[in-house]
């Protein structure tokens, strides 16, 4: 399995526990769920949650999903992202842990 990783708050994680599914605001205002490989963490991190803590790492087992998966990259660089198109159900999440650990 390649898992795909997603960053959360721990309040997002209660809510996706809570229904059942993990969504964004990014699939309500974009269509799709950001999520990166493990070699693009690092990168991610540095560009949208400098000096963030108490923030989550959920790796997904894009084989569990319903939603369709695509590599994209829709801000004009090179680089290919996983973005996916649609609620990630919490059985396809297989491992929670505080970002950094």
């Amino acid at each position: 399995m390649n898992a795909i990783l997603h960053i959360a708050t721990p309040e997002a994680w209660a809510d996706a526990i809570a229904t059942g599914a993990y969504t964004a605001d990014s699939l309500a205002t974009e269509g799709f769920i950001h999520c990166s490989e493990e070699r693009q963490l690092g990168w991610v991190v540095q560009k949208h949650f400098p000096g963030r803590t108490g923030l989550l790492l959920l790796r997904i087992d894009p084989a569990r999903l319903d939603a369709e998966v695509r590599y994209e990259n829709l801000e004009g660089g090179s680089e290919l992202f996983p973005h996916v198109y649609g609620p990630i159900p919490v059985s396809a999440i297989v491992d929670v842990t505080p970002l950094g650990a």
